[in-house]
């Protein structure tokens, strides 16, 4: 039995190599060596128009939606605050698109920081624009530019919990959240401050999102969770 092929979205982007300067696919090499670790087949997935987005949903066994910038406000009728990112309209569209169609599909599916976020939006949620602004205080992005670990509360119950544990220590750095929660998730993980930091879609074989960024980290547990829920019985 060969490997389950894990979907993950990436991004449209200019990038420089050799002489060249061309629009590329972009994914940090973070996300296809976790994937690989873990035993699966990663597949990077440019955003492309809604009518390929049922054959994608065929081919691939699993669904890894991507950490990246804010987004659009507008997606939940909110105005943009000064602090929150220029959108990617076509990335936006084309990863809500795919995320409702894992769920339709009973597709096994991990969203990961903005992933968390589009996840959430597609099932009619809100989200905080700028933390600080709610926290009074950078503590969810100390550094602009470098991750920090953070320890974050799980539901001993959730499927994260049964992969993880009661609690662990976190690599992240975002300055939005999860506001009001979409339709049919429920919250899973949190830090002392309340920030919620991992949600679960009831009743789906295996659609979690968190607002870490474990690719970046040494733990595997989750992504290994993910390919075994996309094996083919």
């Amino acid at each position: 039995m060969g490997r389950p092929i894990i979907g993950i979205t990436g991004e449209l982007e200019a990038a420089r190599w050799r002489n060249w300067i061309r629009e590329a696919v972009l994914s940090p090499v973070s996300y296809t060596r976790a994937v690989e670790r873990a035993g699966g087949t990663p597949v990077i997935l440019p955003p492309v128009p809604s009518t390929s987005v049922p054959s994608l949903i065929a081919k691939i066994d699993g669904l890894l939606v991507a950490g990246g910038r804010d987004v659009d406000p507008s997606l939940y009728n909110e105005a943009p605050h000064d602090q929150t990112d220029v959108p990617d309209h076509r990335r936006d569209r084309f990863e809500i698109l795919m995320t409702r169609a894992a769920i339709e599909a009973d597709l096994p599916f991990l969203a990961i920081c903005r992933g968390m976020h589009i996840l959430n939006v597609a099932r009619g949620g809100t989200l905080i624009q700028h933390l600080p602004d709610r926290l009074g205080s950078e503590s969810h992005k100390p550094d602009p530019v470098k991750m920090t670990s953070h320890d974050v509360q799980i539901s001993a119950a959730s499927k994260l919990g049964l992969a993880l544990g009661a609690s662990a220590q976190v690599p992240a750095a975002h300055h939005q959240g999860i506001d009001r929660i979409g339709s049919g998730l429920l919250t899973v993980a949190w830090t002392p401050d309340q920030v919620v930091e991992a949600v679960e879609l009831q009743g789906h074989k295996f659609g979690i999102g968190v607002q870490w960024h474990p690719e970046e980290g040494d733990d595997a547990r989750i992504f290994e969770a993910l390919v075994a829920a996309a094996k083919p019985a």
